[in-house]
């Protein structure tokens, strides 16, 4: 039986238990403590999150200082154009139109000079064009006469309207032009509108357009001149990252793949070999900071008309290097493996040739890095080339048949096709090797595509004049004259590589 009685701190509830004794239980109090305990744990996530925030705040400026100085920058032209509207003198002259310098700063401000330069120029093309037309327009219109006026105005706005959208769809205009037309749009609209109801509207549009200039003007000087950050560099950096982790990827999965314990524990070692995915991603970055580094005046070692096409050439034939990377790393985590005995045979040939393909790669990135020709770029390609024909034997002689290396050598889809029909009718033993035939191959391939950035930065090196490594001079002066059969080295190495 259970007795229930009242206590200063809340029910006393007392239970008679079978064998005649009592036992008393004070309940807690239920609703109250819940409801704080909610509220502190509901602030402690609260804490928690602000703080996560602010750490990774921190890191973005740790990682990147630039980005830090950034804002202060944004924040001294909008400090500066703001005197326009705070000054009276000068708010005087502008009257109330002041105000479009601080937005001109909010758009047009970027973080790097290209995309500074790319919108200020946009934007300053887009206003002029379109005031001067709205004003010509509305000259026209207040010819005709007051029935005729709002008419050819309205007709006015939709056709070049129209025809603005339109060419935002245009390739090159999108590409490099798409947000000046947008600002020639509102600019034209705004103008055109709002002429309808203003008599002086020539001294209007001359007030827009010079709050705009003067905005444009503090975001390119300050811009310009307060550590810079250009598009082009960051580009050509780029690429130069890419090439790097392109070799780690490669001496990472060869090196795993022919190793009798994965390493999954080392993130760092994970992330270098996986570094291959970023360079597939970096397409769309590399578009970008090239349409961008066009707008920006010559800097450094960078001239106004540099090659930078070259540079997405460069790009592109690295992710041809990186695809066959990923198809690489797919045969590590394959569920049909190699015996190790037979991995053995090829072991010492395949590690070489990564080990190869990787330093070329490692001092095209150092070439492309300084613009500085290598001397000995050109002994990196032959051993290469002939770590490819080692190979190539090796498969020949231990392995494969006869008729199994032509194709071999001409693709590696041909390959797999052949060995899986040689496999399904006459040789099933292929079916053991197949996985290392697989590897074995796109190690060559990787080469032969190795050998074209080669070429693709010999030819940017020529197109931008990379200097002469320091005392080349001195060694040629000293040396005796090359032989004819030495100085072909290259080309004969480059000729191998595109036949494997």
């Amino acid at each position: 039986m259970v007795n229930e009685k009242e206590t200063s701190g809340g029910l006393e509830l007392k239970a008679n238990v079978i064998d005649g004794s009592s036992k008393i239980s004070v309940p807690e109090s239920g609703p109250i403590r819940s409801t704080w305990l909610g509220l502190a744990g509901l602030v402690l996530r609260l804490i928690s999150k602000v703080r996560k925030f602010f750490e990774k705040a921190w890191s973005v400026g740790v990682d990147d200082p630039r980005k830090v100085i950034h804002c202060f920058k944004v924040g001294l032209a909008l400090t500066v154009v703001s005197l326009f509207y705070y000054m009276r003198p000068l708010h005087q002259g502008l009257g109330g139109n002041a105000m479009w310098a601080v937005l001109t700063v909010v758009v047009v401000f970027e973080y790097t000079v290209g995309a500074t330069l790319y919108k200020s120029l946009n934007r300053a093309a887009g206003t002029l064009l379109a005031g001067a037309l709205a004003v010509g327009v509305h000259w026209f219109a207040s010819q005709s006469g007051e029935t005729f006026e709002a008419i050819i105005l309205r007709t006015s706005v939709f056709l070049l309207a129209s025809a603005a959208t339109f060419s935002r769809f245009i390739p090159v205009v999108k590409a490099r032009f798409d947000y000046g037309a947008m600002i020639f749009i509102l600019t034209f609209s705004l103008v055109s509108v709002s002429a309808y109801r203003v008599d002086k509207l020539f001294d209007l549009a001359h007030q827009r357009f010079s709050t705009v200039a003067i905005g444009i003007f503090m975001c390119v000087l300050i811009g310009i001149l307060i550590c810079p950050v250009w598009a082009g560099q960051d580009l050509h950096l780029l690429i130069v990252r890419n090439m790097e982790k392109i070799a780690n990827s490669l001496d990472g999965c060869v090196s795993e793949y022919y190793s009798s314990t994965v390493i999954d524990d080392d993130e760092e070692y994970s992330k270098k070999i996986k570094g291959y995915k970023c360079v597939l991603n970096s397409k769309g970055s590399e578009e970008s900071l090239a349409n961008l580094a066009r707008w920006e005046p010559p800097h450094g070692r960078f001239s106004f008309r540099h090659p930078w096409n070259q540079y997405l050439k460069i790009g592109s034939l690295i992710r041809n290097c990186a695809y066959c990377i990923e198809a690489l790393n797919g045969c590590i985590y394959s569920e049909i493996q190699a015996h190790e005995l037979i991995k053995k045979h090829l072991s010492s040939h395949c590690m070489r040739l990564s080990s190869n393909s990787s330093t070329v790669l490692k001092e095209l990135a150092v070439i492309t890095k300084t613009m500085k020709k290598s001397s000995t770029i050109d002994v990196s390609v032959a051993e290469m080339n002939s770590a490819v024909q080692d190979l190539q034997n090796a498969l020949k002689m231990n392995f494969l048949p006869t008729q199994l290396i032509p194709s071999l050598l001409t693709s590696v889809e041909e390959t797999r096709d052949l060995i899986l029909t040689m496999a399904t009718t006459s040789v099933p033993v292929l079916l053991e090797v197949l996985p290392l035939v697989t590897v074995t191959s796109l190690l060559i391939e990787i080469s032969a595509r190795i050998g074209e950035i080669v070429y693709a930065v010999e030819e940017l090196a020529s197109m931008t004049g990379f200097t002469k490594p320091a005392g080349d001079e001195n060694k040629n002066r000293q040396n005796k004259p090359v032989n004819s059969d030495d100085k072909g080295v290259v080309q004969e190495t480059m000729k191998a590589l595109q036949q494997v």
